[in-house]
């Protein structure tokens, strides 16, 4: 455990050594460390105190980050603080009002998703990033399990909070990647790389992906890898109704999390409302 008061270097890498100990996925790790560098950079070398958290929370708010954004940001520094030993900075995460349905201006429909695409063209690379995240349900990050192993195979294996689970390729996004392998002479390893052989990074496909925006009209704020899981969620639930089998696909070890993916807009459930026939 860290003592010290201060986000030194040293001890961002024992706090990941930590992390890794405690079998958090790759993910999250990476997540939880993009947060609490945020932090550190905001501190600016002053030492970790109980009003410098507050003061960094109403920062956040008044930013305009999204209530879930700011929490999920608090639990970081939260988990920092903790391993730290200072347990008397941290601080509650904001109270959200739970909605029977998600903001439309920040929800991918299947007809921008299609309009990405055709906007990707060009970057056939960029294209097949967009289908292999909306049509397996993957995280952006688990991009680096698509090998040609695995794609010839039809099955993609995920490694995460000491789980594994299995997911299925579907024969045309099979064929694409095999296509684009061969093209590019991949005979092995994974699929998703630099021209330097190395895992894309993430912080490159948000970039390019919001580079469509314009060219596909779809707002900004809809365009973000994690709303491509989203939509492959609501795209299944719509078929199969089990949301169980969901939750197993997308790695969630909670339904109501899964809950929150496949809500429907506020249009969808204005409609929806609108159909019971209840107003004579």
């Amino acid at each position: 455990m860290a003592t010290c008061g201060k986000l030194s270097a040293t001890v961002l890498a024992r706090f990941e050594e930590y992390l890794v100990r405690d079998v958090k996925s790759e993910a999250t790790i990476e997540k939880y460390l993009r947060d609490v560098r945020a932090f550190q950079v905001y501190l600016a070398h002053r030492a970790v105190s109980k009003p410098l958290v507050i003061e960094y929370k109403r920062y956040l708010i008044e930013r305009g980050y999204a209530m879930r954004s700011i929490n999920s940001m608090l639990a970081a520094v939260n988990s920092l603080l903790r391993f730290m030993g200072r347990e008397d900075c941290r601080v509650k995460s904001l109270k959200i009002q739970h909605k029977p349905y998600c903001a439309e201006d920040r929800e991918l429909t299947q007809a921008e998703y299609r309009r990405l695409l055709e906007s990707a063209g060009g970057k056939p690379r960029l294209q097949l990033v967009l289908q292999a995240i909306c049509a397996t349900g993957i995280r952006v990050s688990e991009l680096r399990h698509f090998t040609v192993e695995g794609v010839r195979r039809g099955e993609i294996t995920v490694r995460c909070k000491g789980k594994v689970r299995t997911i299925l390729v579907p024969h045309k996004l099979r064929v694409k990647l095999l296509r684009y392998a061969r093209a590019r002479n991949i005979e092995h390893g994974m699929i998703f790389i630099t021209k330097h052989g190395r895992a894309l990074d993430r912080s490159n496909i948000w970039a390019q992906m919001k580079a469509l925006c314009r060219a596909a009209s779809v707002q900004a704020s809809k365009v973000c890898p994690h709303n491509l899981r989203k939509l492959f969620a609501r795209a299944f639930y719509a078929v199969e109704h089990d949301i169980a089998k969901l939750a197993d696909i997308l790695g969630h070890s909670s339904i109501n999390t899964t809950r929150i993916y496949i809500m429907s807009t506020g249009v969808e459930h204005r409609r929806r409302i609108e159909q019971l026939g209840l107003v004579l």
